[in-house]
């Protein structure tokens, strides 16, 4: 039987052409390459946008190499056996965008084995899927975000960054340029409380919004629960989540889950959480990372959406060597004929990565 012999790690880093912020101004990958003792190599990634790349890196270089060597090349058995065992080292954070580099490695594998792409590896259930767009554009003055939201007229849906004190007049100029047939969603990203949340809720619902996305603390479930029985626009929330226990809690308290496959540990648990969340009638969109998350969406047993943040997905960032796997925009996601996922990192290692901000 086919053995894992070997995992090999690059850390890589890309300036962000519209930083997120002062604190934002790049991201972190960690390529990973997994090589089997038959010579055959998956590609895997973990990603961050600013803190823990070091952290991830050496628990891969260490713990995980040693660990899943002689394991069979099975993403479902590696992934539980490797769980239980990093689990000293946390329930998630650091530990599972760790997985993730290796998952996503053994998932790729498994679909080039099969000479099928991703999506039909997983079975594919649409041609395509819908695209929004998405900034990280809280720190834009009025002027940028209105001409942000100019260049995204022609997409279905637009999503944008909420949590200061001209929320109102933001979300309506952006609501004018997009006209009444775009649908919007606004992200909080944590920055109220539960009467700041109702308060604001109900200042932003005559924009008519198709959701409003992390309004409290991520791990502020019962708030969620009490919010969600008190306003009218869906909620939505995952993103900063990280285990599948952790969802099966969200589910009672949100209308749209949102992993990150990275986060959550990678391909592996995403279906797991997308398959519970579809018991509960709960559609999984996937958080960012749309080179990926795009093949994934392709395969969801609910319908659901695509986040393209404005110039940061893999491709945007020069982080792809050679054509990128999935094609985005207005008129939605597609991939193309690629065995495997697709990804092929570049081969350039930025030892700044694991330094701090410059």
């Amino acid at each position: 039987m086919t053995r894992i012999a070997g995992l090999h790690t690059l850390p890589l880093r890309a300036d962000l052409p519209r930083p997120w912020g002062p604190d934002v101004p790049y991201n972190h990958v960690i390529a990973c390459t997994l090589v089997l003792d038959d010579g055959r190599t998956g590609t895997g990634f973990s990603w961050t946008p600013s803190i823990g790349a070091a952290a991830v890196t050496a628990l891969l270089d260490h713990d995980i190499a040693a660990f899943v060597k002689g394991l069979p090349p099975h993403p479902e058995v590696v992934w539980d056996h490797l769980w239980r065992h990093l689990r000293e080292a946390g329930g998630g954070g650091v530990t599972t965008i760790a997985m993730a580099a290796v998952d996503i490695a053994l998932w790729d594998l498994r679909a080039s084995g099969q000479g099928l792409g991703l999506a039909d590896t997983i079975g594919r259930r649409r041609d395509t899927v819908p695209v929004y767009a998405s900034g990280v554009n809280r720190h834009y003055p009025l002027g940028e975000l209105v001409e942000q939201a100019r260049r995204w007229i022609g997409y279905p849906a637009v999503k944008i960054k909420v949590g200061r004190d001209d929320d109102v007049e933001r979300v309506a100029a952006v609501r004018e340029v997009l006209g009444p047939g775009t649908s919007l969603m606004v992200d909080a990203n944590q920055r109220w409380d539960l009467f700041r949340a109702r308060a604001m809720i109900r200042e932003l619902e005559p924009f008519g919004l198709t959701w409003v996305e992390e309004p409290l603390p991520a791990d502020d479930l019962h708030g969620l629960r009490r919010l969600r029985e008190s306003v009218d626009v869906p909620i939505a929330a995952g993103e900063s989540l990280y285990t599948v226990h952790e969802f099966r809690a969200l589910l009672e308290a949100v209308d749209v889950v949102q992993p990150n496959v990275v986060r959550v540990g990678g391909v592996t648990p995403l279906l797991r959480i997308a398959e519970l969340a579809r018991v509960h009638g709960v559609p999984t969109f996937p958080h960012l990372l749309p080179d990926l998350s795009a093949q994934l969406a392709l395969a969801l047993p609910l319908p659901c959406m695509v986040e393209d943040v404005e110039d940061a997905s893999l491709a945007a960032l020069g982080l792809l060597d050679g054509p990128p796997p999935v094609e985005l925009g207005p008129g939605g996601a597609r991939v193309g004929t690629h065995s495997g996922h697709g990804l092929r990192f570049v081969s350039r290692q930025i030892p700044s990565a694991l330094e701090g901000r410059s």
